[in-house]
């Protein structure tokens, strides 16, 4: 009985190995050998590099070197940067003012006197003015609405009250958000229309082949014939003024600059398409990817860059053909204003309508690096995009 005891005893005594040398000093060694050196924070980069990071995002890169003068970065390269980037455009404009101010003081037209640049700028004042002033008008009108049916309703809680739409004239800003709105449903409407298409004319070659023709022969056709046809469609269809709270002349509008835009983005997809490289289509083979995994997977982002310039062009030619399409077909937006400031036929008619030659080059301008920042926003190739 104790010889069985002694043998449990002895299996579950722990063995302890002393180290030889426990001295403190050799503790300490030991401890920091086992202490990993900690890796050192990354440099943080200056706050300078953000902004021009955000620049070269939204299309400013030409605005680096002169933010880089002000760090102080490399001051002779630099001051060679802004010239070549701002001094020699700027020397530009002016040479481009001064010849347009010759130009006005000569030549003289039976349809008026040429404006000169100051007279453009005095009447993109008085454009604005007058928009501010109508907000004003606007504001009183809904104050008197408000006070009158506020009397009506002390008079008769039960009193039903009604708030008038405010029927003034649109000012030049209120057509610049026309115009903006119509281009948006145009150009939103050809790429839902356009992008599709564009896909499966890609992944098919047999499809390609068929509606090839179609895109060859409806591409060149006049915004003037589209507008028309579009026209006798809507108003065989929509017998009132407005559908689904959209005015017809808006929806005939959005509907012809789709039309006239959505070739580009509907080729250049294509095209993006039917060149992604085999081994892409390969490996979504090897991992059984459906139609929509592959498309979405693998397909859109190889040709991302080749889609974006279909939209990119797209975009620009939808804001060409807006001003256009309202023009001929009267409908509201910078094309209306400009052919009534034409009709007016005076000198400051003729600055306004330079003012609105300006604006829509701005805004197109700016619509273009819209898409710039939003394609650098989806794409890898950021640095490749102009």
């Amino acid at each position: 009985m104790n010889s069985n005891l002694n043998k449990i005893e002895e299996e579950n005594t722990e063995v302890i190995s002393i180290p030889k040398d426990t001295s403190p000093q050799n503790a300490e060694i030991q401890v920091k050998k086992n202490e990993q050196p900690k890796a050192p924070p990354p440099p943080q980069k200056p706050t300078y590099e953000r902004v021009i990071k955000v620049l070269r995002m939204v299309g400013l890169g030409f605005l680096e070197s002169l933010i880089r003068l002000i760090a102080g970065d490399d001051v002779k390269s630099q001051l060679k940067r802004i010239w070549l980037g701002v001094g020699v455009p700027i020397i530009a404009f002016m040479i481009f003012v001064g010849a347009w101010q010759i130009t006005a003081s000569t030549l003289k037209s039976d349809l008026g006197k040429i404006p000169s640049p100051s007279e453009v700028w005095g009447q993109s004042e008085v454009l604005w003015k007058d928009h501010v002033n109508e907000r004003k008008k606007e504001k009183a009108f809904f104050e008197r609405v408000e006070k009158r049916n506020a009397k009506l309703l002390a008079r008769n809680p039960k009193a039903k009250v009604r708030t008038p739409a405010y029927t003034g004239k649109p000012t030049f800003i209120d057509q610049i958000i026309t115009s903006l709105k119509t281009v948006f449903a145009g150009f939103l409407l050809a790429s839902f229309i356009a992008l599709p298409i564009g896909i499966f004319m890609g992944l098919s070659k047999t499809l390609r082949i068929a509606i090839n023709p179609l895109v060859q022969i409806f591409k060149p056709v006049s915004p003037v014939v589209w507008l028309l046809l579009v026209t006798m469609f809507v108003s065989a269809l929509i017998s009132q003024n407005a559908f689904l709270g959209m005015p017809k002349a808006f929806i005939i509008s959005f509907i012809s600059v789709a039309l006239c835009s959505m070739w580009p983005t509907l080729v250049n997809t294509s095209v993006g398409v039917s060149s992604v490289d085999k081994d892409f289509i390969n490996v979504a083979r090897v991992l059984r990817l459906n139609t929509w995994n592959k498309i979405v997977k693998v397909v859109l982002p190889a040709s991302l860059p080749l889609v974006f310039t279909g939209l990119r062009i797209s975009l620009s030619i939808a804001w060409m053909v807006l001003i256009a399409i309202e023009l001929l077909a009267q409908n509201p937006g910078l094309g209306k204003f400009v052919w009534d400031e034409f009709q007016n036929g005076s000198t400051d008619s003729n600055a306004k309508i330079i003012v609105a030659l300006f604006v829509i080059g701005f805004i197109g301008f700016a619509l273009d690096r819209m898409m710039v920042v939003i394609q650098k926003m989806v794409t890898f190739n950021k640095n490749d995009i102009a």
